[in-house]
């Protein structure tokens, strides 16, 4: 089964929707975008979600005092990071990783047990490098990112056979606001997508 989030939280209809979809998992971001949310904020939205999905933390370039206030208030399952920012940051030992990676060379035989798959900027509703991105996939858990929505995922499950899939802008009716009809149809195509798909050898 294709691994499934729903990044970019902001409101209580969209993790509501998240959950009836039964995603695997929904994360909230406290970068700068337009769907940044305080650590209260996404301590209160993700209330119901808890035992259910996948509570993630979306950061990039975070200083240590912002993960310590997101963890200590948002207690987050996992964080989602860009690959360079781990080397600087203290975590608790059993929080989970996520590591992001913003392209691939195919140079590095070190490649974490599972990353995130993503172009230069996220949240902005363009693909990543598809090509590199299947090159990778056939070393390490993938979960692609950028620029995916209900049209082209099953493309991108044909071609890249990732892991799992990540939405963000690909299921709103504007920036930052999810559309409940959008997750849901997302995520029927993912699976319709993955049926279609045969496992990698």
């Amino acid at each position: 089964m294709t691994w499934i989030k729903i990044c970019g939280m902001t409101s209580a209809e969209a993790v509501s929707a998240a959950l009836e979809a039964r995603v695997d998992a929904i994360g909230f971001v406290f970068a700068r975008s337009p769907r940044q949310v305080t650590p209260e904020v996404a301590a209160r939205l993700a209330l119901p979600a808890r035992g259910r999905a996948i509570c993630v933390a979306v950061t990039r370039h975070p200083a240590q005092q912002s993960i310590d206030e997101i963890v200590r208030i948002f207690r987050p399952d996992l964080l989602q990071t860009d690959a360079d920012d781990l080397r600087a940051l203290h975590l608790p030992r059993e929080l989970q990783l996520l590591p992001v990676l913003r392209g691939w060379n195919g140079e590095d035989d070190q490649l974490p047990p599972r990353v995130l798959f993503e172009g230069q900027a996220s949240g902005t509703g363009v693909p990543c490098d598809w090509n590199a991105a299947g090159t990778a996939a056939r070393r390490t858990q993938l979960v692609l990112a950028g620029g995916l929505n209900a049209a082209n995922v099953g493309q991108a499950l044909a071609e890249v056979r990732p892991y799992g899939v990540d939405v963000s802008s690909g299921v709103e009716t504007s920036p930052g606001q999810k559309n409940p009809a959008e997750i849901m149809r997302f995520v029927t195509a993912v699976r319709s997508g993955q049926r279609a798909v045969a496992p990698r050898s």
